[in-house]
């Protein structure tokens, strides 16, 4: 008797695939139940019933110097990835002088959104979420961008406030926050603004909430890569340059004081950052060696501060080409990641931190939990409906 082959799965991880380049197809079909028979009495064949499409979610981050897109299923033990796509788009270069987004970043901005619309469509996405940050908060024709957006490519982007940007990157990075610390930083390096989130492990109420976490504090600052390097250059920058942008972001830091009341835990060296954005996943790559992007080789990585400031004064004493040729940087990251990296040197030295965690996932993966979390909640109401 021919022996039935057995289908190989691969187990998801809590965000499997997640890398730029898109994931395989993923496994189809199964065993399909047999009609029961019997030969002595003819029987009327049951009807099959149709089991529902399997849930697939999109997620949109159009930033300001980014549009990236992921395209997932929810699995019991977190995401499987089928799509994702990523493109600098630079969209809201010239914002800070002009105050409004130039026909040629929208127009790199459109075709790229193109393609994320022809990817939902071809996956046959069931649920989405896609979402504008601080270039189109702060451009005075952002609006009506996106309304030109709706029509061209059917993609409806909601402008996200500060806040919600700040809510977005903990859901979608707070898994890899050290819970036996006592409390963490979560920063998100923009292009356009930083978010900067204080947390810490819920207290257990009875055995309750076990494992959580809370956010005690939020900000958001107008400064990220894209506006500091229009401001100070970024392609070459001499070391008073580099302490000048360092200074004038920290003291952006210090005007918020301590909101979450957590700066003696930094202090007696209790705590560590998070953060998700380019710069701290180029700082990993470059620390690395690798020569090539690899997520799975730096998400979740630590990083000692010192680790961190070896790479920020490598980078910042390389001329641009060399920047450029660098695996993990390349030429539409090199003259933007000195800024970043005076960003996370100015956080380091206003809230002291001896271990930095990398995480390359953020806004997307946090919209995907919140899809997720939504698309449960209606099947429960199904389910309540139908019982009744």
């Amino acid at each position: 008797m021919a022996r039935r082959r057995r289908q190989r799965r691969r187990p998801p991880t809590a965000l499997d695939g997640a890398g730029e380049a898109p994931a395989s197809e993923p496994e189809r079909g199964g065993a399909l139940a047999e009609a029961a028979s019997d030969k002595s009495e003819k029987q009327t064949p049951k009807t099959k019933r149709s089991s529902p499409a399997p849930a697939r979610f999109a997620a949109l981050d159009l930033g300001t110097n980014n549009c990236r897109l992921l395209i997932a299923s929810p699995r019991p033990n977190g995401f499987r990835v089928f799509d994702a796509f990523s493109r600098i788009v630079r969209l809201g270069e010239g914002v800070s002088g002009s105050g409004a987004l130039s026909e040629a970043a929208m127009a790199r901005t459109m075709d790229a959104l193109k393609i994320c619309a022809e990817k939902i469509e071809k996956r046959a996405v069931t649920r989405q979420r896609c979402i504008a940050t601080q270039a189109c908060r702060a451009a005075s024709n952002g609006v009506e961008f996106l309304e030109r957006v709706h029509e061209e490519t059917g993609l409806r982007l909601e402008i996200i406030t500060p806040a919600e940007e700040a809510r977005l990157s903990v859901a979608g990075c707070v898994e890899l926050f050290d819970r036996d610390a006592a409390a963490g930083l979560i920063f998100d390096i923009g292009g356009g603004s930083t978010e900067i989130s204080w947390v810490r492990p819920r207290e257990k109420l009875n055995g309750a909430n076990a494992g959580a976490t809370e956010v005690v504090a939020w900000t958001s600052m107008p400064i990220g890569v894209v506006n500091l390097s229009e401001r100070f250059g970024g392609r070459e920058m001499s070391n008073d340059a580099y302490q000048k942008v360092v200074n004038a972001v920290r003291k952006e830091v210090a005007a918020f004081g301590d909101p979450g009341g957590l700066k003696e835990v930094f202090e007696k060296g209790d705590a560590h950052f998070l953060g998700t954005s380019g710069t701290v996943t180029s700082i990993a790559g470059v620390h690395l060696g690798l020569p090539r992007y690899r997520r799975e080789a730096v998400d979740g990585l630590w990083l000692s501060e010192r680790d961190v400031r070896l790479v920020t004064d490598r980078l910042r004493e390389m001329s641009y080409e060399a920047r450029a040729d660098e695996p993990c940087i390349g030429v539409e990251r090199a003259d933007l990641v000195v800024c970043g990296c005076a960003i996370l040197d100015a956080l380091l030295l206003e809230w002291p931190a001896s271990r930095v965690r990398v995480a390359d996932r953020g806004l997307r993966e946090g919209m995907l939990v919140g899809l997720a979390r939504a698309h449960k909640r209606e099947r429960e109401r199904m389910r309540r409906r139908r019982r009744r």
